[in-house]
């Protein structure tokens, strides 16, 4: 398909004038649907008296809570459908829909020309980071007898990000509508996707506390929307967040991050706080902004999270935050310092050869935690 690459700060990516029904062949909506009282809407068919069009339509949508898109609303589809059919004046999709492919599209450009050329499609579908209601409602439109199929819809394209780049993505854009400040990335992420799960904000609680604590390893080195811009920054919000996540709920660790009143911010925070900087003692000049060392790259802190997950199953539980858990965990991780060497940047892949990040972050974590016999 004809496209136009196009770049901005870092990235690239490509814009394409779509055919409305090839695109709907190539996209996946991953997401839950309610209706118009919030009931959900899906499941067991014998449970269903009656299901309208828009209904059945989602029955069949893959419901995953790996997404990062929002709720479906059905009234807003059901006026998206109607302004297809009706609006004459006006462009059908008034605005370009975001997709989003984790694989590298080959593009080849036209004889002559950098910026021009043939994009070819992913092997899988796209995930919809923005104009997930506009297509849903398309396809309903396309469903009409008189509907207008020769319909093309202008598409921005992102491809070999990570679903944590989507994520972002997603919370920017919808930020932006929804005029909410965006320094608050956090708070939106709770609003938005998550409601009211209570470990996802207390996730959220300790990722804001390695960004704005004094004490914290990681102060002011999160990539945060508001955050402070000019700082070096070390690891994005939605990737730590991930991490973070995954560390409170391993059944193993939970004792370490609640007391009796349930999920502790003091707890938490201080496991973390503390095995970061023990983590920091050992690589000593090789923590921070050293060019030269990847201790302080995404995929290494996203390890020293998981590990974070290893020292709450094996440390005494009695040892409170503070100062004697440090000096503890000091002891216990000082012969990790002989691996600094293995983080240099000259062939830091070879030396943790892996087919993705999630599985380096997770070699890289089996190292540090058998070098401190934390296995």
């Amino acid at each position: 398909m004809f496209a136009q690459r196009m770049r901005q700060k870092e990235s690239e990516f490509y814009f394409v004038s779509y055919p409305a029904e090839d695109l709907l062949r190539k996209v996946r909506f991953v997401t839950r649907f309610y209706g118009e009282r919030g009931e959900v809407i899906g499941g067991d068919l014998s449970t269903k008296k009656e299901l309208d069009d828009v209904e059945r339509y989602v029955q069949a949508i893959e419901k995953n809570s790996k997404s990062f898109q929002r709720d479906l609303n059905r009234r807003k589809v059901k006026q998206i459908k109607d302004f297809y059919r009706n609006e004459t004046r006006q462009p059908v999709i008034p605005g370009a829909v975001l997709l989003f492919t984790t694989e590298k599209l080959e593009f080849q450009p036209l004889k002559g020309m950098e910026r021009a050329g043939n994009l070819v499609e992913p092997r899988g579908d796209f995930l919809i980071i923005d104009g997930q209601h506009r297509l849903a409602g398309l396809h309903f439109y396309l469903q009409e007898k008189d509907a207008d199929r020769r319909v093309e819809v202008p598409v921005v394209i992102f491809d070999g990000k990570t679903a944590d780049f989507a994520t972002e993505m997603f919370v920017v854009i919808n930020s932006t509508h929804t005029r909410i400040n965006k320094s608050h990335l956090i708070d939106l992420y709770e609003r938005i996707e998550w409601g009211t799960d209570p470990e996802k904000k207390f996730a959220a609680t300790l990722v804001r506390a390695l960004y704005e604590e004094d004490d914290s390893p990681l102060q002011y080195h999160i990539n945060m929307l508001g955050g402070r811009s000019a700082q070096e920054m070390w690891i994005n919000q939605a990737q730590i967040f991930g991490e973070v996540h995954r560390l409170i709920r391993r059944r193993e660790a939970q004792h370490r991050f609640k007391d009796g009143r349930g999920w502790s911010k003091d707890r938490g925070y201080g496991l973390i706080r503390d095995t970061l900087k023990a983590l920091r003692s050992a690589f000593g000049g090789a923590w921070g902004d050293n060019k030269n060392y990847f201790v302080t790259r995404d995929v290494t802190i996203e390890a020293m999270l998981r590990l974070c997950g290893d020292v709450a199953a094996k440390i005494d539980a009695t040892v409170a935050p503070g100062a004697d858990l440090v000096k503890l965990l000091e002891a216990r991780c000082q012969s990790i310092g002989e691996l600094t060497a293995e983080f240099r940047r000259e062939g830091f892949y070879e030396r943790f050869p892996a087919r993705g990040q999630l599985e380096r972050v997770d070699i890289i974590r089996k190292r540090l935690a058998r070098q401190a016999r934390f296995e």
